[in-house]
């Protein structure tokens, strides 16, 4: 395993607790619809929560948040429904973004609820 799928994995584990200890109910990690991937699916209340996580070492080339270019959020947005069309979801949706910076032994965590909105 690489060095940056093991700092993924374990950027997307402490996304996960993070969610869970703020009463997120985790529905699915790492779904795929065909090359596309959703991190962490999840519901906080009555919202439906799409969840790219990024996590680096330091800030030196540029901030995790900045690695979700308009790219990376049309992928995200056609794997999300496909997701709520497989599912049936009848509920409001929101993507947001974790960014994990490890430092060390430390970690510092960033979470942007809402950090993009589909276009119609």
């Amino acid at each position: 395993m690489t060095k940056q799928k093991e700092l993924g994995d374990k950027g997307e584990q402490i996304a996960r607790e993070y969610l869970q200890k703020l009463g997120y109910k985790i529905l699915a990690t790492n779904w795929h619809f065909h090359h596309y991937e959703i991190d962490i699916i999840a519901k906080d209340g009555d919202e439906l929560v799409i969840v790219e996580v990024k996590a680096r070492t330091g800030t030196a080339f540029e901030h995790p948040s900045e690695a979700v270019g308009t790219r990376k959020i049309r992928f995200l947005i056609e794997a999300a429904e496909a997701y709520i069309f497989k599912t049936d979801s009848h509920c409001d949706t929101r993507f947001d973004v974790i960014a994990i910076i490890f430092q060390n032994d430390a970690y510092e965590l960033e979470h942007y609820k809402d950090a993009f909105y589909p276009t119609a």
